[in-house]
């Protein structure tokens, strides 16, 4: 392991990983967010933002330049739309019968609190692969 970090494959497989990551949570929170019927237009920023980590996540794979420019770039959007999704979340826990007095039940049956925070793992993997060392063909 420690011999792909410094040769530069874990970077590339990181930047694969990302759009493997972004596809699965994009699907996921599809679904998620379809069932509660798209309720708040910002529930389609994440089915916006995560197909362009994948893409980006791909680009970074086959590309160097592309893991230094645009992998990080998206990257920095998707931890920012996972921040965003998480202060959603809290904010909807919080307003259901209840609010915060109620965590327990509200949490259970509320939005997924620490969802959003798991699409900030996917940009932060695509993050990290855009700061390591590159392999060379």
């Amino acid at each position: 392991a420690g011999q792909d970090v410094r040769h530069g494959r874990f970077g590339r497989s990181l930047s694969a990983l990302t759009a493997v990551g972004a596809v699965v949570t994009t699907v996921e929170i599809f679904f998620e967010h379809d069932s509660a019927s798209f309720g708040n237009r910002l529930m389609w920023l994440p089915i916006i933002v995560n197909p362009l980590a994948s893409a980006a996540g791909v680009a970074g794979f086959l590309s160097a330049r592309a893991a230094r420019t645009t992998l990080p770039i998206v990257s920095l959007v998707v931890v920012a739309n996972g921040l965003q999704g998480f202060l959603l979340h809290a904010r909807a826990v919080g307003q259901k019968p209840g609010g915060w007095a109620n965590a327990r039940y509200n949490l259970e049956m509320g939005p997924p609190l620490a969802a959003p925070l798991l699409v900030t793992l996917v940009g932060g993997m695509g993050l990290l692969a855009s700061v390591l060392r590159r392999e060379t063909f």
